[in-house]
């Protein structure tokens, strides 16, 4: 897989496995849990999810420090987009793709 080739796309692959986890997390295991008491989906998909999230964040830290990213323009609103939910495929949508095509052409 040529996204895996390079440090943005493997962070574009990581902000999309924790978006889904996320996705997974509100309209699957939460329901479940909730309406119907059944919470061993939750005990997967929160540890999951979590991981995602902080692996998200030290290779977004990552890849800005090697990357030079400037703080106030980039590094902030990736970082952002990990704490709002959804947000890493809006960050993946309007950053880090266009430095994706950038950096493979």
């Amino acid at each position: 897989m040529r996204l895996l080739t390079t440090k943005i796309g493997r962070l574009r692959v990581i902000g999309f496995l924790e978006g889904i986890s996320l996705l997974l997390m509100v309209f699957v295991s939460m329901p479940l849990r909730v309406i119907y008491g059944i919470s061993e989906l939750s005990h997967i998909l929160g540890p999951l999810h979590g991981g995602l999230f902080l692996l998200f964040i030290f290779n977004a830290l990552g890849v800005g420090i090697e990357y030079r990213w400037k703080f106030r323009k980039t590094t902030w609103k990736v970082l952002l987009a990990c704490i709002v939910p959804f947000g890493t495929f809006y960050v993946d949508r309007k950053i880090l793709k266009a430095m994706y095509n950038e950096e493979i052409s």
